[in-house]
């Protein structure tokens, strides 16, 4: 079930150098929007997705942010992910994501208490930007 859909907007990926892990990227969160049946709200600036380029040319993602509901409620956000370049494509890339919420107990606790699961791809505007849509497993 479709829990919600959001654009994060972002800066330009900073990177951090390569490590025995593989290769270290930060890209800064500005803020952006969500919208589903239950909340809606603006996502903060200040957050970050912290990336690693990994040997086997997988992208592992956490992104760590917080959302602001249209009612102020703050919820935390962190989100780990995993992007696959698809093989024989033209660098078409499929990315999944687990999100793991802090709400505060009330309205919008439920959140802590499901599994979630969601899809990323990249914006289609001037400014970088990715689409997010985040479903309830459990």
């Amino acid at each position: 079930m479709l829990v919600y859909q959001a654009v994060a907007l972002l800066e330009e990926r900073v990177p951090h150098g390569k490590t025995p892990y593989g290769e270290r990227f930060r890209v800064p969160i500005i803020g952006g929007s969500f919208e589903g049946p239950d909340l809606r709200g603006h996502i903060l600036p200040g957050g970050a997705d912290w990336q690693l380029l990994r040997a086997d040319g997988y992208l592992e993602l956490i992104a760590d942010y917080y959302m602001e509901t249209d009612d102020k409620v703050l919820i935390k956000v962190n989100n780990r992910g995993l992007v696959q370049t698809v093989p024989g494509s033209d660098g078409n890339r499929y990315a999944m994501t687990t999100p793991h919420f802090e709400a505060p107990i009330g309205k919008y606790g439920w959140l802590n208490q499901l599994i979630f699961a969601g899809t990323v791809v990249p914006g289609d505007s001037k400014v970088p930007a990715v689409h997010l849509a985040i479903f309830k497993l459990v």
